[in-house]
């Protein structure tokens, strides 16, 4: 049942301002009428016919708009000239003696123009404005995605010019290091020589004056000088230190230089910079053209294996033997060790405070010699024998290491005791280094790689510095007739990778990236070259298995 309030919604009233409820409507002017208001719309348009019916038979139609000149007028045409409605009195009037027409017709063309533009509108342009709708839509998406990409892509590249940055000052500071242990180790070489030959000399000072009191004649008679030898005092070497050179072009380009070393960073574009990095080390024109040997030095080591140098002077010299010798570049024994091995050790090294370290498979350990005190370093896991050995600019230990049953073979990284890295699989879970019965050599460059000299599978593996295969050499030398076959393995300063080749008698020089550079052979190396070292002014050093020589080399201008 409605209430009162909803019936009062409900009715419907007069549209002449009056509250009555609606009985009539004036079909001309569709307009709804009480009772008591139909003569006054009829007396408001007195030219009008009025069309007054019943509320609930009235009928939608047109109606002629009031004029806007005259009161109480509708217009009923369209005056042309002027595009404006007009009444009957506008017609005799303003309008007199223009075309004028009825507005009827023009509605009816107009209603009909109304009419197709909209089927126009809802067949057509409706669903061709949805369809492209539609298409800008999924151009959005796939916008949105490209972007999402870009961005992903542009994250992942500020990574990895941020490790590009990394490896350039990783590889600054790593040359920095090795050019300054260089020059203090000729320096101090020089400075020992000098304090030596002073403590000779104050000796020689007390002795002299001890046979000028004495009264023996026989003390004065074996008198022996030794002023043209003291005349002879080491020369003081004249260091020249490099110095960093940089140049910074803001937004366009940064470069450095240290020595030989040089990398650039260049934006090449406005809109979309893209990084160069140029690391550009000694190419064969700061090789020698012809290497030559400055020394050969008669060792008399049973098929000596392994060298690894201590300055510019001297060497330690590994063979099928337990005692370790230490020689000069003249030939003369400066020092010995006693290995706690059984038969002999598998590898030796120096690290940077030039104290030796030798591999001790048998026993699983690694040990260093201090003060004439042999101290245990290293002790493998069980099962594991080590073998190459290099100590690294940063201090760690570089170990390869092999099962007893040489089935497997791998490179292990210490920081002292600890373990901090292995490298024995590739990215697709198969073995870095092959299994045999050869040992595994191991450097590192100063790019951070490591550098292995696999004899088994007949090749040098290099890794980059998270143990990743960057690329394997096992090429032939120019003119060679037998297998590639790698013993010890060096890098020098400026990058170069140096690797003994036992059957063909040569040393292979790559570039960092394994390039064949040029190989050193015809000179005297045919007695099966084996171990392998460079010295700190850059000499290589080159042990020959079969007549227990070594050789030193100058391979570099």
């Amino acid at each position: 049942m409605a209430t009162a309030t909803t019936q009062a919604q409900e009715l419907i009233t007069c549209d002449l301002n009056c509250v009555k409820p609606v009985q009539q409507f004036c079909n001309s002017c569709q307009v709804s009428l009480c009772e008591d208001c139909i003569n006054k719309h009829v007396k408001s348009l007195k030219s009008m016919k009025h069309d007054i019916v019943p509320f609930t038979k009235r009928t939608v139609q047109l109606v002629f708009p009031q004029c806007t000149s005259h009161s109480h007028q509708r217009c009923e045409g369209q005056c042309q000239q002027c595009d404006v409605p007009v009444c009957m009195k506008c017609v005799t009037g303003s309008h007199k003696g223009h075309d004028v027409v009825d507005m009827t017709d023009i509605i009816a063309r107009k209603r009909e123009n109304i009419k197709r533009e909209t089927e126009e509108i809802e067949s057509s342009i409706i669903p061709k404005n949805k369809s492209y709708d539609a298409d800008v839509e999924k151009k959005i998406r796939k916008s949105k995605t490209h972007y999402s990409y870009l961005e992903k892509e542009a994250k992942d590249k500020r990574k990895k010019w941020h490790l590009e940055v990394d490896n350039i000052f990783d590889k600054l500071e790593s040359l920095i290091q090795s050019l300054k242990d260089q020059e203090i180790t000729i320096l101090k070489s020089c400075q020992s020589q000098l304090r030596s030959q002073n403590s000779s000399m104050t000796q020689t000072v007390q002795e002299n004056k001890e046979i000028l009191k004495s009264n023996k004649m026989s003390d004065v008679n074996h008198y022996k000088s030794k002023l043209t030898e003291f005349r002879a005092i080491p020369q003081v070497p004249d260091v020249m230190s490099p110095t960093l050179k940089t140049n910074t072009v803001q937004g366009r380009e940064l470069s450095l230089k240290l020595g030989e070393y040089r990398a650039t960073l260049t934006q090449t574009t406005l809109s979309l910079p893209s990084l160069t990095d140029e690391v550009l080390y000694l190419s064969d024109k700061e090789l020698l053209k012809e290497a030559k040997v400055i020394a050969n030095i008669p060792t008399n080591v049973k098929d000596l294996r392994s060298l690894a140098c201590v300055g510019s002077a001297k060497v330690w010299i590994n063979g099928i033997e337990k005692i370790i010798r230490c020689v000069d570049i003249h030939g003369t024994v400066q020092d010995t060790v006693t290995s706690t091995c059984n038969k002999f050790p598998n590898d030796i090294a120096v690290n940077r405070q030039g104290e030796l370290i030798y591999s001790d498979g048998p026993n699983r350990t690694v040990n260093i010699v201090r003060h004439g005190n042999i101290e245990k370093l290293i002790t493998t896991p069980q099962g594991w024998k080590p073998g190459g050995l290099c100590c690294t600019r940063s201090g760690d230990i570089l170990v390869s290491m092999f099962t007893i049953d040489i089935s497997h073979f791998k490179i292990v990284r210490y920081q002292g005791q600890r373990v901090t890295q292995e490298i024995d699989k590739d990215e697709h879970g198969n073995p870095i280094y092959q299994a045999g019965v050869y040992l595994v050599f191991v450097t590192e460059n100063n790019s951070g790689d490591i550098v292995a000299s696999d004899g088994n599978a007949k090749s040098v593996v290099v890794v980059d510095r998270t143990g990743k295969v960057r690329f394997r050499y096992n090429d032939k030398p120019p003119g060679g007739q037998k297998p590639f076959s790698p013993r010890q393995i060096v890098t020098d300063s400026m990058g170069h990778i140096i690797v003994a080749d036992y059957n063909n008698a040569c040393l292979h020089i790559l570039d960092q990236n394994g390039q064949f550079i040029k190989c050193v052979d015809n000179y005297g190396l045919s007695d099966e070259p084996s171990g392998l070292s460079v010295d700190s002014e850059g000499r290589l050093w080159v042990g020959l298995c079969d007549s227990r020589e070594v050789k030193v080399i100058q391979y570099m201008k």
